[in-house]
């Protein structure tokens, strides 16, 4: 079953979502990636959890949360992370917090596909950022007031890939 939410008869509500899936079966373009919604919340104070998955090199803008911590789990490929002054490689396995109100950048650089689970916690208006920015399958534009509304600060520029 795609993205299906199946009460349970004793508790809260169970979701399951197959590989290579998205909760709602859409379909969310980044234009050099995509991105599924695995596990999405009504309540803000909730988490969201993405899977990313590139085709090409790139990442967003140098950016900060205002009210998200940030997680990446690389599942496929490698990818660079800047979170404040540190740089970080990550291979498959790896994982990375950035914290709340620390400036980062990412971007994939390895060969072929890449892909990574990427969690928000709480999930606040990253929902609805990614809703909206994949609707011109592009990278996210660098457009301070729409990063603002969404409880982001833009920073700087994506990084520079060679």
């Amino acid at each position: 079953m795609n993205g299906i939410v199946q009460p349970h008869p004793d508790g809260p509500q169970v979701l399951r979502v197959p590989a290579g899936e998205d909760q709602f079966g859409e379909r969310r373009g980044l234009g050099v990636s995509t991105i599924a919604f695995k596990v999405t919340s009504p309540d803000p104070g909730g988490c969201l959890v993405l899977e990313n998955t590139f085709h090409e090199k790139g990442g967003p803008a140098r950016h900060l949360h205002y009210d998200q911590d940030e997680w990446f789990y690389a599942l496929e490929g490698e990818f660079v992370l800047e979170i404040g002054p540190h740089t970080f490689r990550l291979a498959p396995g790896d994982c990375v917090l950035a914290p709340r109100r620390v400036p980062h950048v990412w971007a994939y650089i390895g060969q072929g596909v890449g892909r990574m689970l990427i969690v928000f916690m709480p999930a606040g208006k990253m929902e609805a950022f990614f809703r909206e920015v994949t609707k011109a399958n592009a990278m996210p534009p660098q457009d301070p007031a729409l990063w603002r509304a969404h409880g982001m600060e833009l920073v700087g520029p994506p990084l520079r890939l060679e």
